[in-house]
């Protein structure tokens, strides 16, 4: 191919050669022309360059000729000729010899002096510095001397002994009639007595304008032998690109050229006008010998001139048409360097492409992939066959590289029907694996369709001889249909399919015969016992418990409904047969509803492993359209900014997902084909595996997220397009998350159909690790939702629960309590539950979609579990508990959506906080263990966060040495659930606190004057603080006044009497506390009438809590 390359490049190179040299001889036939018109032995001397010694008019060329044709040189009267300096004379002398033909200057000047008027001092002077100076061949030196009577005597006796001084001939002439002698009057001018007509100042303008045209003319030849000489040294380029630019520069070049060779034209065509135009304007004129001289020069100059643009056109024509199909022949090249790679791949691809499949989904799959690359190699081989005929239309136009084209032409063509040959077998090979497929699918499915004919065929209409007959048509029309659905020869099966015949095939083909034969079996037993029951004349016996009939559709029957059936139809059997059959006959009803079990449970485990195939089908393809074109150079122009570099945002760890399925999990699951109730080993074998999918669901808000900015690109449109898929990309990053919540649905089918198999256990505990991994994942997605949270989450230890919740809060500051409550209106929070600590985070719903719309959470406030107490029951409502830390400085009032929600988040904390205070008592008991005296109370702090018995007993002795009152130490002692303390030394509302369950701090220890806690009762209070009326019927209250509790109403309402106006009504119970928070009474808030300190904590806020130990349940 480099050898048919560089061939025509020579033939080229050869061809642009030739061209050259025809425009090198015009050159050269113009450089001799303006050579002569310019020549110089010591370089050009033009009459621009001498106009002013030129106007001086001291030498000038008239024209004329003598009689031998010898040039004349006049020079005329000019007194200060002696005066001229030595280089103007030169200049002048040397200008003038050069205008005649160079066959005129040899045969030697005429020179005539004009020195009538002057002296013979000024003619010997003149002589002496022609004789040195004159730079032609200088024939005769004709002088009229002076004609003064003195001068002409001295001059012609001086002339006599001078002559030889002279050192030239020079000839004494008197009068003009004496120069007539020598050179004709037609040839002088009417000066020196001829008829030459003659102006100095148009002869001047005449060789300034012949000159510059020569000029121009000489000009435009180097241009063009310049031109001749690139393009002979410049060969073809190799590539598209130069050869455009080569193409542009040389037609550039040609442009320029074209327009200096019409401006040379041009410029001729004024310059013979001018020349012409004494004859234009006098026919009798007659031109001098310089005149004619000149003519002829310009008009040979014009003719090849013409010549030369002719054969330049010529030229161009040839050059612009080879540059053209050099252009043509790169295209061509860059084209078949482009598709012929393209091909290869395409005949690898497809060569390398199955054309067996291993089942009618995975047939449909590949015969639409193959589809796929079908349409993609029609149009390649379009392009390629296209290419072809290109290449023909250049041969056909006589391409000098047609021993380079004709090759590639038949290499292109050899290869497409390779490719198409290949694609045919291909695809032909598919269709039959499609039609065994079908026709497989087809017998199995009608095997399955019989099986469910007989489990739903009812044995209690089969014992009379009505329904036997019928129930055993029913199975002849069934059987009639067997040679429409079922194969038979299997041999001839083989033989017709042998091309597709792959081991999984074979095999998948040999449990369809033997299912066929299993099924026909059944049929044939089912018959011949139908056929006894119907030959039967006994009268049939009514069942005991009769049942309403029941029929169910064979196409579609619910799973439930006919496992119910199964139930109901084994009892009455057993019960109807007991009558008329013997034990045998209800041990054949027993096996008939197992083996339906099995059937069912056989239908579940093909739709589990035939999922599972399609799942791992469609990752493979996510992986290889999507993922793997991301890193395709040739697609990479399609890729924005945004999804560069962002493979794994968008398809997370999908790769290790369908590794993990394809090289484990499924082949795994296929082990248990025939065992479908032991699969569940399998999932609890492989449960640590699929964790994977929480690292998935993890990463799928941001990968929702960058696939909302470019859904819209080219690239992802372009991969749909390739792989046929109606769906977009975003519907298969959701088949993961789908997956993992289809095997628990699978795993409950399974598991209702295996009760009392063996397995059954297995499924139920990986149906309960299945949906463990579930809610982890569920936890998981809420978790990285949270923001502001300025610790490291995973230091909380396991998210136990998370939910939403109505919360209020208090906090106390010193005594008193700044109670959050006022606001009536709860905030909304969602609660995180960890092993070591409880998160407050207020949800916020973002707008978007998809994973977008997925709500965040802002961290609120924590609480760390080692600190936390909890009261089951707030404020006489069964949906409401409180949870509270640091003596109750910080109490959180959470209502739940339902009771039972309720109850779980409060046996969970329970369970934490049960598992801390056995923590603490183990590292008590260390301690005590290693402690030199354990039995000091006044060295040792107990670490457990609850009050023990012996705590509880310790303080009592105590109180009894403060208080020695009977009915105080009857009545300290709290019971494990009671309402308050009795004790009336003691605030009501420590009761309350220290009968809170809490695991981060000991009552035992705490202050009481700390612990105190108002709780409100009857009686006369003082206002501390203003509060205005919120409604109608509430009370406003001010700083001073004296208020008296009347009575507690519902939803924490107090009616209260100002005694200051008189004036009574409702009062909030979250604002009293803070109003009386400094009154008269003792700070166990009683009446301040003196009564008896009554027990405060018998209104509706009281709440069950624990507090002895002894009530805790590890």
């Amino acid at each position: 191919m480099r050898g048919h390359a560089c061939g025509c490049r020579t033939m080229a190179l050869n061809r642009v050669s030739q061209l050259c040299h025809e425009i090198t001889r015009l050159w050269l036939q113009l450089k001799m022309i303006t050579d002569d018109i310019l020549k110089k032995e010591d370089g050009p001397l033009l009459a621009a360059q001498i106009g002013s010694e030129l106007q001086k008019q001291f030498a000038i060329l008239p024209g004329g000729r003598g009689i031998d044709g010898h040039p004349v040189i006049f020079l005329p009267e000019f007194p200060a000729f002696g005066e001229l300096p030595e280089e103007e004379l030169q200049n002048v002398l040397r200008y003038l010899t050069s205008v005649p033909s160079v066959a005129a200057s040899g045969e030697g000047f005429i020179l005539i002096i004009d020195r009538r008027l002057d002296r013979w001092a000024a003619v010997r002077a003149t002589l002496l510095r022609i004789a040195g100076s004159f730079p032609g061949n200088l024939h005769l030196v004709l002088v009229l001397r002076p004609t003064a009577l003195f001068q002409r005597t001295l001059s012609d006796f001086l002339f006599k002994f001078n002559r030889d001084e002279f050192k030239m001939k020079v000839v004494m002439l008197s009068t003009v009639t004496e120069l007539h002698t020598y050179i004709d009057p037609g040839q002088l001018t009417t000066e020196l007595g001829g008829t030459q007509q003659y102006c100095h100042d148009s002869w001047i303008s005449h060789r300034t304008a012949i000159e510059a045209f020569a000029l121009m003319v000489k000009t435009v030849a180097q241009t063009l032998q310049a031109f001749g000489t690139e393009l002979a040294e410049t060969e073809l380029p190799n590539d598209t690109e130069a050869t455009v630019d080569l193409l542009h520069k040389h037609t550039l070049q040609k442009d320029t050229m074209k327009e200096d060779l019409k401006v040379a034209l041009s410029q001729g065509g004024r310059l013979l006008a001018c020349i012409n135009e004494p004859l234009q304007s006098d026919p009798d004129y007659s031109m001098t010998q310089d005149e004619m001289e000149n003519l002829a020069t310009v008009q040979r100059l014009m003719g090849q001139l013409n010549e030369t643009e002719t054969a330049f056109d010529d030229f161009w024509d040839r050059h612009s048409t080879k540059l053209e199909q050099c252009l043509q022949l790169r295209h061509f090249e860059k084209h078949f360097r482009e598709v012929r790679p393209q091909l290869d791949v395409m005949f690898e691809r497809l060569s390398g492409f199955s054309e067996v499949s291993i089942s009618p989904a995975h047939a449909e799959h590949v015969l639409r992939e193959l589809s796929s690359h079908e349409e993609k190699a029609c149009e390649l081989m379009d392009l390629a066959l296209s290419l072809a005929s290109e290449g023909d239309r250049l041969i056909e136009n006589s391409h000098y590289a047609e021993d380079s084209i004709r090759p590639k032409c038949g290499e292109l063509r050899g290869v497409c029907e390779e490719i198409g040959s290949t694609l045919r077998s291909k695809k032909g090979l598919l269709l039959r694996a499609r039609e065994l497929h079908h026709a497989l699918e087809k017998a199995f499915q009608w095997c399955e369709d019989g099986i469910l004919l007989l489990a739903n065929q009812p044995v209690d209409r089969c014992q009379s001889q009505d329904g036997a007959e019928a129930a055993l048509q029913e199975l002849e029309r069934y059987l009639d249909t067997a040679a429409l659905h079922t194969i038979s020869d299997r041999g001839a099966i083989c033989c017709q399919y042998e091309a597709v015949l792959n081991p999984q095939l074979r095999d998948h083909m040999d449990k369809v015969f033997q299912k066929q034969s299993s099924v026909q079996e059944m049929f044939e037993k089912r018959r011949v016992s139908l056929k006894k029951l119907a030959a039967k004349q006994t009268r049939p016996v009514q069942p005991v418990a009769p049942r309403p009939e029941v029929k169910s559709p064979l196409s579609s029957p619910n799973p439930e409904r006919k496992e119910r059936r199964y139930s109901a139809d084994s009892a009455l059997c057993k019960k109807g047969e007991s009558l008329v059959h013997n034990g045998s006959t209800r041990h054949a009803s027993l096996s008939e509803e197992e083996e339906n079990l099995a059937v069912l449970r056989r239908h579940v485990m093909n739709e589990l492993l035939e999922t599972e195939r399609a799942y791992v089908e469609e990752l493979l393809c996510v992986l290889e359209g999507y993922a793997a074109e991301m890193d395709n150079p040739a697609m990479a122009h399609l890729i924005p900014s945004t999804l560069q570099s962002k493979k794994d945002i968008l398809f997370g760890n999908m790769p290790e997902i369908y590794q993990f399925h394809k090289r484990t999990f499924l082949k795994d699951l296929e082990a248990y084909t025939d065992c479908p109730e032991l699969v569940g080993r399998c999932f609890l074998e492989r449960m640590k595996d699929l964790q994977i999918y929480e690292a998935y669901c993890q990463n799928k808000p941001r990968s929702e997220s960058l696939w909302r900015q470019c859904s819209d690109c080219a690239f992802f449109q372009e991969c749909q397009k390739k792989l046929e898929h109606k769906l977009g990309l975003d519907s298969y990053l959701l088949k993961p998350v789908q997956r993992i919540t289809k095997y628990q649905l699978l795993l409950k089918e399974l598991l209702k159909y295996s009760k009392g198999c063996d397995g059954a256990n297995d499924l139920q505990e990986a149906l309960s690790s299945i949906l463990g991994i579930l809610k982890a994942v569920n936890d998981s997605m809420h978790l990285i939702a949270i923001t502001g949270y300025e610790g490291n989450l995973s230091d909380l230890g396991r998210l136990l629960m998370q939910g939403s919740f109505s919360v209020w809060t208090e906090h106390k500051k010193g005594h008193a309590k700044v109670k959050d409550l006022a606001r009536f209106k709860p905030m909304q929070r969602h609660l995180f539950l960890h092993e070591k600590a409880l998160l407050f985070c207020k949800k916020r719903e973002e707008n978007g979609e998809g994973y977008e719309k997925a709500p965040s959470y802002s961290f609120k406030h924590s609480l760390s579990m080692s600190a936390v107490g909890i009261t089951e029951n707030a404020k006489g409502d069964n949906k409401k508990f409180e949870i509270w830390s640091n003596s109750r400085e910080e109490v959180f009032i959470v209502q739940a959506p339902t009771a039972e929600i309720k109850t779980a988040w409060v046996n969970e904390i329970r369970k934490v906080l049960t598992q801390q205070l056995k923590a603490c008592r183990d590292a008590t008991q260390q301690k005590s263990s290693d402690s030199p005296n354990p039995t000091s109370n006044n060295s040792s702090v107990s670490l457990s966060p609850f009050r023990s018995s012996a705590q509880k007993n310790q303080r009592k002795q105590d109180e009894k040495k403060v208080e020695p009152n009977p009915t105080s130490e009857a009545n300290s002692c709290p019971s494990p659930k009671h309402k308050g303390w009795n004790k009336p030394s003691l605030s009501a509302d420590a009761s309350e606190e220290n009968d809170g369950f809490s695991s981060g701090e000991d009552p035992m220890t705490s202050d009481i004057e700390d612990e105190v806690v108002k709780k409100l009762a009857p009686g006369k209070y003082s206002v501390v603080a203003d509060c205005e009326k919120a409604g109608p019927q509430e009370l406003s209250v001010k700083s001073g006044d004296m208020v008296q509790l009347i009575r507690e109403g519902e939803d924490g309402q107090w009616f209260v009497k100002n005694l200051h106006s008189g004036k009574e009504g409702w009062v909030a119970a979250a604002n009293l506390l803070s109003l009386i928070s400094e009154s008269k009474s003792s700070q166990s808030l009683s009446s301040s009438d003196g009564s008896v300190s009554g027990n405060l904590s018998t209104s509706s806020s009281c709440s069950e809590t624990y507090t002895s130990f002894s009530d805790i349940k590890p």
